[in-house]
């Protein structure tokens, strides 16, 4: 009666996270403070408002299935001035996918990419371990075999996706990168994104580039699918310059508007093109008052640079209160801080119980098979995210570092 591939699927991790501490005492006298969640709790931009309410009548009326031609055309001419595109790399019509946020887009791409073989076997779904729980419950849904390819400090948090065995490599028909990852902030380069499409390109897989964190970096931006597909064709625009490429973007962290639930999937024309056909069939389409304020967010830079100046701060907050503890480092990326302090679980209980900060374990974003690698991919660490105004996240570091030493 269910789907036996289902079982793949545990407990998701903020279930797991409320089982651990929810029977915990929390920490007398001092406010809770949630560390736990990637929601970006930054000041909402003053032009969403008025975007919104512009014209409340559109709410009676169903809204169109992929956005607006306005809202397709902004995405567009975002890609190209972000990663320096050609003018004629993308048609806005056939090219850009409007979704209701990017996590809706990553799970339903493996319904249009991943047939029920590939070269006469079940087919494959690569990711990185640790990985974002939309990738496994993708994997899960369309029947394919979930591969985990570690992204551990040993490889610089970036997974070696072309060491998998080619006998795997051969039945893969989708590969999920984060980039910056999440958790560890890791940014790709251009010669690794390259390579991958390469990869791709050998073995016939779709690769589904996660860059919902791609406007939040320290200090250079990050290169994207696109732009490592247009360095590949040495530049020339054309949809085969696409091949086997998709990109994924958010409105949630670039603009600190989660609850918008707005972003766009954009690459290879073949397959956007059966995206927003099954769409069709299967999904709402983005309320028109939100399409009206994603559209002015994609078109306006000043807030974006702006979000990206808090984070700064915070990193800096973190850095001078935690120091070179708990294997600190920088990311490149995002706004999370990976921290090794031993024991994930122990140490977030600890943090619950005796400083009221509420932190994610490392091994819940990974799949841990038993083996020493995985295990050290996730086990010792703390997804610690800086998503709380400023004054907040240094009371939060002065907590952590007064309870956990180090």
């Amino acid at each position: 009666m269910l789907n036996s591939n289902l079982e793949i699927l545990s407990d998701y991790p903020f279930q797991r996270l409320r089982a651990l501490l929810d029977s915990q005492p929390a920490s007398h006298g001092l406010a809770p403070i949630n560390l736990s969640v990637g929601e970006p709790q930054h000041p909402l931009p003053d032009i969403v408002p008025a975007a919104l309410t512009r014209d409340l009548s559109a709410l009676s009326r169903y809204p169109t299935a992929n956005g607006s031609p306005a809202f397709r055309a902004a995405c567009a001419d975002w890609l190209k001035r972000r990663y320096a595109l050609p003018d004629a790399l993308l048609d806005p019509e056939r090219q850009i996918v409007a979704l209701n946020g990017t996590r809706e887009g990553l799970y339903m791409l493996a319904q249009v990419v991943v047939p029920p073989q590939k070269n006469g076997q079940r087919p494959a779904v690569l990711m990185p371990n640790p990985f974002y729980q939309a990738y496994i419950g993708a994997t899960a849904a369309s029947g394919a075999e979930a591969v985990f390819v570690p992204a551990s400090a040993e490889n610089g948090f970036l997974p070696d996706f072309a060491g998998v065995a080619p006998e795997i490599l051969a039945r893969t028909a989708l590969v999920y990168l984060c980039s910056p990852a999440n958790p560890q902030g890791t940014v790709a380069s251009l010669d690794y994104l390259t390579r991958l499409i390469e990869l791709a390109r050998h073995y016939d897989f779709v690769i589904a580039f996660d860059e919902c964190y791609a406007e939040i970096y320290d200090a250079a931006p990050p290169p994207g699918g696109l732009e490592a597909a247009m360095a590949l064709s040495g530049g020339r625009a054309g949809e085969a310059a696409l091949n086997n490429v998709v990109v994924f973007h958010s409105l949630s962290k670039r603009s600190s508007a989660p609850g918008l639930r707005s972003g766009f999937c954009a690459g290879d024309a073949r397959i956007t093109q059966e995206f927003i056909k099954l769409r069709n069939y299967g999904c709402a389409g983005m309320m028109m008052p939100v399409v009206e304020a994603s559209t002015a967010l994609w078109r306006e830079e000043s807030h974006v640079a702006a979000n990206r100046a808090l984070y700064r701060e915070k990193f800096d907050i973190a850095q001078s209160i935690l120091g070179n503890r708990f294997g600190f480092y920088r990311p490149a990326g995002g706004f999370y801080l990976w921290l090794d302090v031993g024991d994930g679980e122990a140490a977030a209980v600890k943090l619950w119980r005796e400083a009221g900060l509420r932190t994610l374990p490392g091994a819940y974003l990974v799949r841990d098979g038993g083996d020493a690698v995985s295990a050290a991919a996730g086990k010792p660490y703390l997804r610690v995210a800086l998503v709380c105004e400023l004054e907040q996240t240094r009371e939060a570091m002065q907590r952590f570092s007064k309870v956990l030493g180090g």
